[in-house]
This record gives C-alpha cells, structure tokens and sequence, in this order.
C-alpha cells in the first residue's frame, strides 16, 4: 500500500470541503425554515401544538392578506380583512379559495407575518398552510387558521408600538403540480 504524501492529503482535504459545501447547500433551506419557525425571524410565525392557556387585558389587530402565484388560476381571500382580538386569546380566521382551471390543482401555501418584529408573537396552533392544498376544477374550499398573539407583545419595548399585525399567504402550485399548471395558463 502506498503512502499518504502531502499532495495526497491536499487533494482529499479539498475533496472533503467540497463534499461538506454541497451538504450544507442542501441542508440550509430545511435548516434556515426551522430557525425562522423557532425564532419567528423574517417574519415566520411560530408554529405552536397546542393553542394557548393565558390570556392577556390588551387586544390587537390582526390583518388578513391572501395572495396566488402567477402559475396558479385560483381565487384566494379571506372572509375578513381584519379582527381585533384580545391577547393570548385562541383565534379562527378563514379564507376562501376557488380552482378556476378546468383541472384539479394542487397549491400550498407560504406566510408571514409583519411587522417582522411581530412575528415572534404570532402563534399558529392549526394551518391549512402546513399541508398541500387540492381543488378540483371550479371547486370551493374554506381554509382556517388557528392562531394566538402572545400576550408578551405588550411588554416587550420592541413591540411596544405595534397596533395591528398582518398575516399574509400567498398560494403557489405544489412542486409536483408545476409542469400541469403552466400549461393551463395562457400566455
């Protein structure tokens, strides 16, 4: 066997840092969605598994705001544009949406919430955002998100100055159904 000179070991420590940079490019988006979930960073709201057991004096409103990608022939709104709700309070908001195409679609939805800062305080219990959504052709849906605002947002200075908070989807076609639905759409 021969031995490891140190151009041998040049070229496999050169092999190992390109094999670790394509492991973290691959792990970064599902590593930098969790921080964002954890922390609320970006504007993510944090995702909680059950809904909350305090409730807070103060109230804030929250804004409703529905958006569809540009490959995706549905209507998508919510029944309201806006609720006032008291801290710490469990919420159900609901949005409609409707498959214009003549083919069932698949469609998931992204969120945010703003001002970024907010967003740490903004707790989803339950999302139709957190599994693909199908419609098919000229169907209806009704979609509810459970949510709470933390009762914290009120002591934090940070935050002391937020009155309302927007919660904001934007439905896009799921991966699998990319290729189907820019066909449908006209040019």
């Amino acid at each position: 066997m021969r031995k490891i000179d140190r151009n041998d070991r040049v070229l496999l420590m050169c092999v190992g840092v390109f094999v670790a940079m394509v492991g973290l490019t691959y792990a970064s988006v599902p590593l930098y969605r969790i921080f964002c979930q954890a922390t609320g960073f970006a504007g993510t709201p944090r995702i909680f598994a059950q809904a909350s057991n305090a409730v807070g004096t103060g109230s804030i409103e929250v804004r409703f705001d529905a958006n569809v990608g540009q490959d995706l022939p549905w209507d998508f709104k919510p029944e309201n544009g806006s609720m006032r709700v008291r801290l710490g309070e469990n919420n159900k908001a609901f949005f409609r949406a409707r498959n214009d195409s003549a083919h069932a679609i698949v469609g998931t939805a992204t969120f945010n919430v703003t001002p970024m800062k907010a967003a740490q305080y903004f707790n989803k219990v339950q999302c139709f955002c957190f599994t693909r959504q199908e419609l098919k052709a000229g169907q209806f849906a009704n979609l509810g998100v459970s949510f709470f605002v933390d009762p914290a947002i009120a002591t934090d200075p940070a935050t002391k100055d937020v009155t309302a908070v927007t919660l904001s989807y934007t439905f896009f076609p799921a991966k699998s159904e990319t290729k189907t639905v820019a066909a449908l759409v006209p040019r």
